[in-house]
């Protein structure tokens, strides 16, 4: 599984040093502060720092044994990585529809089982945090236009 990890890091290396031309593209100041790239620019910077930290890592790590270089996730990793995809795959889906608030809600209280959360309180606050919670803090206070949905909860 070592040259996964390798192979992940890089990739998001990639990614980040991507986002990180990107962004320095963008204003980094206008007359209110930070500008558009400013950001932008701290999270490719940061990220693309720690995937060379976590590939020096993996890479000075001993491997485990004959079957380290394996690329494939074992059967409860598939089934985890599906998962989230299929839960991605019906937020992107139900967003408009039924709005930001039941669609995180929804999303989170399908998720955390998934990802072997157990507990059903721990799982209720959490959805109902992300959902509402996360809705409240985007839409009233910083302004951010999120769906409402047809119920318009």
């Amino acid at each position: 599984m070592k040259l996964g990890w390798q192979i992940g890091s890089v990739c998001f290396f990639a990614l980040f040093a991507f986002g990180l031309v990107l962004a320095l593209q963008l204003p980094m100041g206008d007359a209110l502060g930070p500008g558009p790239g400013f950001f932008p620019l701290w999270l490719g910077l940061v990220g693309a720092a720690l995937a060379i930290i976590l590939f020096v890592q993996v890479r000075r790590q001993p491997a485990d044994g004959p079957g380290d270089e394996r690329l494939a996730p074992d059967r409860p990793a598939v089934r985890r990585i599906l998962a989230v995809l299929i839960l991605l795959a019906a937020v992107a889906l139900l967003l408009d529809p039924l709005g930001f608030r039941l669609t995180a809600l929804l999303f989170t209280a399908l998720l955390l089982p998934g990802l072997g959360v157990r507990s059903p309180m721990i799982i209720a606050i959490f959805a109902a945090t992300a959902g509402f919670g996360v809705f409240h803090v985007f839409y009233y206070w910083l302004k951010v236009p999120l769906p409402l949905g047809v119920f318009g909860i």
